[in-house]
């Protein structure tokens, strides 16, 4: 049973929707659902429930609008404006694939959109070449990851050559040939704009010379950095072509969403950050168009006549409104169940409502759709703290030795920590049972996840036991005292296993490492939990705690897509003085055989042998020595209501809008 403030969240009144089928109603149908409602009565002078069972009168067939509600306003739809989720929302309406430029990423994996077909070596629709390179070309280094400039001692890799072990040094005169990657890119025949000019191929380089534009505020340009060329070649075909020595692991994405050149091409790239054109109302070629913003209130739509799949009666619905609620849970809650939202997204936080979504959801009041997407949460070891950094007795020791390698250094602690951390508990208690404990960075799901690699289940007596070996031991037979150093290398005898464990203040956070501590307590860890702002959490290194390697035990995420993210771990991203403190590796790991292992990883194409089976051994390595203690998968969270279908949240598209087309209500 509800508890009376949840009978207030829930406006009041128990609402019922039955006989559900499980099949969507034609666009354009009236919906008839008999509704069980629960009202209150007074009986010989006494309040008594009553159930009534009510079938509203058919509303009239007419225009039909979908009501969506964001927990933020979107920056801008300008494509290179921002980044924001509730932007991305909203231009999935207008560009059909816009989360990978005409291009979908579901279930780990590519599909195309506005495309014919996804281009391929298999295929032939692309190619490798081998080109004759001279002195001043822009071409590939010999690690194959950044460009650099053809000239005399100027180390590459020749055609045929795929690591750095078989670069040679370029004597400025000698012929020379590179690999050079070639793709091409189809459109699906008679796209229009949604203004009914003919969408071409030119719109898309249109899209990728602005996006180089030094007056576009374009945060990623790594792509067309490395681009040789990037031209029409008709009005339906795109040809990349890479730089020399580029081998790209996903180069049957490299096309760039289309901009409509016929009506922006008057503006320059710095009028077109704001002109309302694109900005506010921008032209698409999606199942939408957009009437009008009305900033803080509502971002409202129609039904685009010249969508490319009309033909297929979609969109369903005739209108769409984003109506702007903001990041109140209760309150975006409460509008669904009032029926003034059809849809409530994830950037609405509904997080902290999982258990009152589990209970409605139970009740038939709302659809609840729990999904583990790809940002896994970690604790990560400090193995070698930035010079200088102590944090009590149990860093105070860790230059001593001069190999700036800490306490967590001894791969056996970090083995230990994570044996004694009870991750199923925080999955069953933060989480609801809706996400699960991962193994390796990354998620059980992933096409090259390895099954094999080492997987540290919570034993207190193991992890225990390790902690003996590694010479921390219980001196005195008490589990509420924490352990004491006792012949462990680099540590004082007596020094306490006392550390930090940090991280944001967000609440699921917060609560997911109390859980954590207090079972690592039982192995005898003493852990003092501290909490930051993100913004002082991941404040720019020397001085920020995460990145500046000023921490212990740090916990964060990171974000594992379609390409499984092992440069995150190399030695080349230790954030350093020397590299400018450039880098994501914030452990300090450092292990020769992985570098090479996932180099080789990276630097290989997928269907190659090389692909999956260099993956594999970079999650058997990590997995093994554990920089990081991998902790579990973070939840999208969106609810509908009951009748609603359709509604499809996948793990790696980053926004659930992406089939918006689709949307419709059960009958």
């Amino acid at each position: 049973m509800f508890s009376s403030k949840k009978l207030i969240l829930a406006l009041g009144i128990l609402v019922i929707a039955s006989l559900l089928l499980a099949a969507c109603q034609p666009a354009g149908t009236p919906q008839v659902i008999e509704k069980t409602v629960i009202v209150t009565e007074i009986v010989e002078g006494e309040p008594v429930e009553v159930v009534q069972v009510v079938t509203p009168t058919p509303e009239p067939a007419g225009p039909r609008t979908l009501v969506i509600c964001l927990g933020q306003e979107p920056d801008t739809m300008f494509q290179y404006g921002g980044s924001m989720l509730a932007s991305s929302q909203v231009k999935e309406a207008i560009y059909d694939g816009y989360g990978a430029n005409g291009i979908d990423s579901n279930s780990f994996g590519y599909q195309p959109v506005i495309l014919e077909k996804l281009p391929s070596l298999a295929d032939g629709d692309a190619v490798i070449n081998a080109v004759d390179v001279a002195a001043g070309d822009r071409v590939m280094n010999e690690t194959g990851t950044e460009p650099v400039e053809l000239a005399a001692g100027v180390k590459v890799r020749p055609a045929g050559c795929r690591s750095a072990d078989c670069a040679v040094e370029y004597d400025g005169t000698s012929a020379l040939q590179m690999d050079q990657m070639a793709v091409t890119f189809k459109l699906l025949p008679g796209l229009l704009w949604s203004d009914g000019t003919p969408l071409k191929a030119s719109d898309s380089v249109y899209s990728f010379n602005l996006g180089l534009d030094p007056d576009t505020p374009n945060p990623d340009r790594f792509t067309e950095e490395r681009t040789a060329a990037y031209e029409a070649t008709d009005d339906v075909t795109a040809v990349w072509t890479g730089l020399p020595g580029l081998l790209d692991a996903t180069y049957y994405i490299n096309f760039w969403l289309p901009l409509p050149e016929h009506a922006w091409g008057g503006f320059t790239a710095a009028e077109l950050v704001d002109a309302p054109e694109s900005h506010d109302t921008p032209l698409g070629y999606g199942p939408y168009i957009i009437d009008e913003w009305v900033k803080g209130d509502n971002i409202s739509l129609h039904k685009n006549p010249n969508y490319f799949r009309a033909s297929e009666g979609l969109p369903v619905f005739d209108n769409l409104v984003f109506r702007i609620v903001g990041e109140n849970s209760n309150a975006n809650l409460a509008s669904l169940l009032a029926g003034d939202c059809d849809v409530v997204d994830q950037t609405s936080h509904l997080d902290d409502q999982s258990e009152l979504l589990l209970e409605l959801q139970s009740a038939g009041q709302i659809a609840a759709t729990f999904v583990t997407g790809t940002t896994w949460e970690h604790a990560d070891f400090n193995i070698k703290p930035v010079e200088g950094f102590t944090s009590g007795d149990f860093f105070a020791a860790w230059d001593e030795d001069g190999d700036g390698i800490g306490p967590f250094g001894d791969v056996r602690l970090r083995q230990a920590v994570l044996m004694c951390m009870d991750r199923q508990a925080v999955v069953d208690t933060v989480m609801f049972g809706q996400s699960q404990v991962l193994h390796t960075f990354l998620p059980p799901q992933h096409p090259v996840f390895n099954a094999n690699a080492k997987q540290w289940p919570f034993d207190v007596e193991a992890g225990s036991a390790l902690l003996d070996e590694v010479g921390w031991v219980d001196d005195d037979a008490n589990p509420e005292t924490p352990r004491v150093a006792s012949g462990v290398t680099g540590v004082p005898d007596g020094t306490l296993l006392e550390f930090s464990y940090e991280t944001t203040s967000a609440t699921q956070r917060m609560q997911a490492t109390q859980v954590l501590a207090q079972s690592m307590a039982q192995c005898g860890f003493k852990v003092n939990l501290n909490y930051f702002p993100a913004s002082e959490w991941f404040a720019d290194p020397p001085d920020g705690k995460l990145f500046g390697r000023r921490f212990d035990l740090g916990q964060f995420a990171w974000l594992t897509g379609v390409e499984p993210p092992c440069n995150l771990y190399l030695s080349s991203e230790i954030p350093t003085e020397a590299t400018g403190w450039a880098g994501q590796n914030d452990t300090g790991y450092s292990n020769p055989e992985y570098d090479t292992v996932c180099n080789a990883a990276i630097q290989s194409l997928p269907g190659e042998p090389s692909y999956e089976e260099q993956h594999l051994k970079a999650q058997e390595i990590w997995a093994q020595d554990l920089p990081a203690a991998p902790l579990y998968l973070r939840l999208k969270l969106a609810a509908t209501r009951p009748d609603f279908c359709n509604f499809i949240m996948d793990p790696t598209n980053n926004s659930e809008m992406w089939n918006i087309e689709e949307f419709d209500l059960i009958i």
